[in-house]
């Protein structure tokens, strides 16, 4: 059976639950990892500062499977520049800031620089959800198929040219 993708919307739903899915195996194979950490070691302070940040390990695989197919859409849309914006504020002015706030001024240390890159990561997600959600693809399509004719026309003026 062949599936057949025709818009972003699809895409980004199919990515979603591909990302679901990522975070139950995940389940699984935590599970699996952490068995071996305690045949690993025996340091009672090690297996407890793992199972801590265990959790943080699967919502940063679930946010981290839906933001790259987020980003995809947008890029593949010509929004780099906005792209680069979002990230630049989520992830670095506003994750790194909590991340460091969270992790340094609190006792939360490892674990609250990661719940700050979460959050970050997180509002990339939110925000980029919003501009593909509110964005009117039919319009889209018909500005590439502007620029489509336009670029066929160029091609085809230097193609006669050089005859």
């Amino acid at each position: 059976m062949t599936i057949v993708l025709t818009t972003p919307r699809e895409i980004t739903i199919i990515g979603i639950r591909a990302s679901g899915t990522e975070v139950k195996a995940m389940k699984g194979v935590v599970g699996t990892e952490m068995n071996k950490l305690t045949h690993s070691t025996s340091d009672a302070e090690v297996i407890d500062e793992v199972s801590a940040l265990t959790p943080l390990l699967c919502i940063s695989v679930l946010l981290n499977g839906i933001q790259p197919i987020l980003s995809g859409v947008a890029i593949g849309s010509g929004w780099q520049a906005l792209v680069a914006y979002v990230n630049l504020a989520c992830y670095y002015v506003i994750g790194l800031t909590v991340g460091c706030v969270l992790g340094f001024k609190t006792s939360l240390g490892v674990a609250g620089i990661w719940w700050g890159m979460i959050l970050g990561v997180f509002i990339q997600t939110v925000t980029l959800i919003i501009l593909t959600a509110r964005t009117d693809w039919t319009a889209e399509v018909e500005k590439v198929v502007v620029r489509v004719k336009r670029s066929a026309e160029d091609t085809l003026d230097q193609l006669v040219a050089n005859i």
